[in-house]
């Protein structure tokens, strides 16, 4: 896989999600759909920002899909098919300042394509600064604001903003058809305030990690219908290929860490976090 060398994954017993990758990030994305299939990863939602080359996954998608049904087909693998692959759209708090009027009327019609499941990643980031606060602040609640108004879901990105976003998300509204937080870093009390909310909490990577015992004992409280797995792909790869490129079959190793922490069979978790994933980003259009 990638630069990895061999790869052992654990079988989960179930088919899971990758709710949050970058696949136009990955050398080979059609590889990364084939693999993600093998290791049972059947669902991927990948991101766009609208500031960037937002058209790029827009145009590949069907031809990296194919792609990876070419090589499964190889593998002679029964009833072997790619996951299904869902878009998510937004304006990166990093981009924050490049998100104009033009970017913001493109936005509303990208989210207008059946493959788009979610308005993200949107949020805060004041670890890096890449974009005045300000800025963000403004980019965060407009587009929560397109979230309303298109009925979609938000996928929200905090870092070192955790209590700031919770402010905006309780003053602009959490969107009917829900949010994700993305990638949750923070801790268990900071985990009830956003599940009271409404939020799902998605877990990448660092819930592996070997002194991240804050981010296993924040999804320690989150409940198993408010649950989802995530690559951040290519960030993040969880242990023990950390410092790796990351890429969708990996979650498997996240999803498996989360059974073990929440006691439960790895089939249940599979199950949890697919239908979980499936409800907010697959289960209200048809492609």
């Amino acid at each position: 896989m990638g630069n990895h060398g061999p790869v052992d994954l654990p079988k989960l017993g179930g088919q899971t999600a990758d709710t949050h990758a970058h696949l136009d990030m990955l050398d080979d994305p059609a590889g990364a759909l084939e693999r993600a299939a093998i290791a049972g990863v059947m669902f991927v939602a990948t991101v766009v920002d609208v500031t960037e080359a937002p058209h790029g996954t827009f145009d590949s998608l069907s031809s990296w899909l194919e792609e990876a049904q070419r090589r499964l087909d190889e593998w002679e693998i029964p009833h072997g098919r790619p996951p299904e692959v869902r878009i998510i759209v937004g304006a990166h708090p990093h981009n924050a300042s490049a998100l104009g009027d033009e970017e913001m009327r493109l936005l509303l019609r990208l989210a207008k394509d059946p493959r788009v499941a979610a308005i993200g990643e949107i949020g805060l980031d004041f670890h890096y600064d890449h974009s005045p606060r300000d800025a963000q602040r403004w980019a965060f609640r407009q587009q929560l604001e397109v979230a309303h108004t298109v009925g979609l879901p938000v996928v929200v990105h905090l870092r070192d903003a955790h209590e700031e976003g919770l402010a905006i998300l309780e003053q602009v509204g959490v969107p009917k058809a829900g949010c994700i937080i993305h990638c949750y870093t923070a801790d268990a009390e900071l985990v009830e305030r956003f599940l009271q909310l409404g939020c799902h909490i998605s877990f990448a990577g660092p819930l592996t990690f070997r002194k991240a015992d804050a981010i296993r004992s924040a999804a320690q409280q989150v409940p198993l219908d408010r649950v989802l797995v995530e690559t951040d792909s290519p960030f993040l790869a969880p242990e023990p290929y950390r410092g790796t490129t990351n890429e969708p079959a990996f979650v498997v190793l996240t999803a498996a860490k989360l059974a073990e922490i929440h006691g439960v069979d790895t089939v249940d978790m599979a199950r949890a976090t697919m239908e979980n994933a499936r409800a907010l980003l697959g289960g209200t259009r048809e492609i």
